[in-house]
């Protein structure tokens, strides 16, 4: 017996031959199930193990390694025993030995494995020592994220592993995502603002039915209720949340709970919808709210609604429009749509730009074109000097979508000021149109290192 039976939760672990699948898959198993050796190719079938790490517990499946193979040869038939593991898992860890490098073939199942659309977490093996160093660094060009330095032999760096692994754990067992019949899972679109704003009568209005119950009194809501939905044949989750008031005003364990609640289903949300009550305008926790969506890295949408009993709609969209321009400059080009809950009034429009929040929010951009992009900016407004020297910027990649994450290789990172990198944001923004979603730019010093250092 190999234990308790495993979690539907399944990690599969991937990667070419010999960087230490078997030996990471034996380390999150806890016994020695897989064969290690230094012989390339030791394993061949999958194996399948409960696996844990912490208090997450997974099914954990250890492959074959990749190589590129044809026809019906055994290595053929080994990457298609991997191919029907990745399109199982649930999450993949894609494996390479830091200490070697990338490779071109780790470059090439990396795109694989990112044309699937399944959640990858890259691990860079054997980072035990000095000698991994250039190796981690070069792993941020693959564009699957951030790297987990880990060394699955001595146990170094599982605590990194756990804390890739635990959102992705939580998300499935709190939301059990249902994939559609294109293979993506619904929209996690969750609906949100202050008490008695009409959350719960927009969403009733949605699906057709009086679903969730509504009534002039405020904080009637008080679990984030989900409901599945499609629209145009596309599935969504919607979820509809307790009213979320300013701290101060918040009384008594139950409420605590509600909003504790809500916050929760804003952090598995992907996109957000804040119900805005148009006839009282854009006020500050309406403003904390959004600021609250965007920090956490979720797409947002603003509906104004009761927009059938207001008096100067032009008045009202300028005053929404100048309080987010200069309060939530994160939030340049989010969409606000005027609705109705009542008579249902531009809810198709707003389920428009909910998804095209969403679709922007995806987004994923060729390194090539980031590059070009980088020199032209930096041309048009080159960065300050420090010290009489300037500070050269290297090299950018994107590194993960969902919201679009950009590691950007600098001279003198630390040196470089938060107004410029502002700049470097909105000049993504307006020019892959990326508007009304967080963006995150993270700065680390080194070079490019496909390219010669020429400071």
């Amino acid at each position: 017996m190999l234990g308790p039976d495993p979690s539907p939760f399944t990690v599969v672990v991937v990667g070419r031959p010999n960087v230490g699948k078997s030996t990471l898959f034996n380390r999150l198993v806890g016994r020695k199930l897989a064969l290690v050796d230094d012989t390339p190719g030791v394993t061949r079938d999958r194996r399948e193990g409960p696996g844990r790490l912490g208090d997450l517990h997974f099914t954990v499946v250890d492959t074959a390694g990749l190589e590129e193979a044809a026809g019906d040869t055994l290595s053929a038939r080994m990457q298609a025993q991997t191919e029907s593991a990745v399109a199982a898992a649930d999450v993949v860890l894609l494996l390479i030995d830091a200490r070697a490098g990338v490779t071109p073939l780790d470059g090439v199942f990396a795109a694989a494995i990112r044309r699937t659309a399944k959640p990858v977490i890259l691990v860079a093996n054997k980072c035990e020592g000095r000698a991994a160093e250039p190796g981690l660094l070069e792993a941020y060009a693959l564009g699957l994220g951030e790297p987990v330095a880990l060394s699955a032999e001595h146990g170094e760096g599982m605590a990194d592993l756990y804390q890739a692994l635990r959102p992705l754990v939580d998300a499935a067992a709190e939301l059990a995502v249902t994939p559609g019949e294109d293979g993506d899972g619904p929209v996690q679109l969750a609906v949100v603002g202050r008490p008695n704003v009409g959350k719960s009568t927009l969403i009733n209005r949605l699906i057709g039915e009086e679903r969730l119950l509504t009534g002039p009194e405020a904080g009637i809501t008080r679990d984030a209720i989900q409901v599945s939905w499609t629209w145009r044949g596309r599935p969504f989750r919607l979820v509809d949340t307790a009213g979320l008031r300013r701290k101060a005003k918040v009384t008594g364990k139950l409420e605590r709970l509600a909003a504790t609640d809500s916050l929760r289903a804003i952090r598995f949300a992907h996109v957000a919808v804040l119900v805005v009550d148009a006839t009282a305008g854009l006020d500050r926790q309406d403003l904390t709210i959004a600021s609250l969506v965007l920090d956490e890295g979720r797409a947002l949408v603003i509906a104004l609604n009761k927009w059938d009993l207001v008096q100067d709609p032009l008045a009202v969209r300028d005053d929404v429009d100048e309080r987010l321009a200069r309060s939530l400059p994160q939030a340049r080009g989010v969409r606000t749509q005027p609705v109705s809950a009542l008579t249902g009034k531009g809810l198709d429009r707003l389920l428009t730009a909910v998804a095209t929040a969403y679709e922007t929010w995806n987004t994923r951009l060729p390194t090539g074109e980031l590059n070009r992009w980088l020199a032209g900016v930096v041309e048009h407004h080159p960065p300050p000097q420090v010290q009489g020297r300037r500070i050269r910027l290297r090299y950018i990649t994107q590194v993960k979508a969902r919201p679009p994450t950009f590691v950007l290789f600098a001279s003198r990172a630390a040196e470089l000021p938060e107004s410029y990198v502002r700049y470097l944001v909105g000049a993504l923004r307006q020019s892959f149109g990326l508007d009304g979603i967080p963006i995150r730019l993270h700065l680390r010093q080194g070079r490019n290192p496909y390219a010669p250092d020429r400071s």
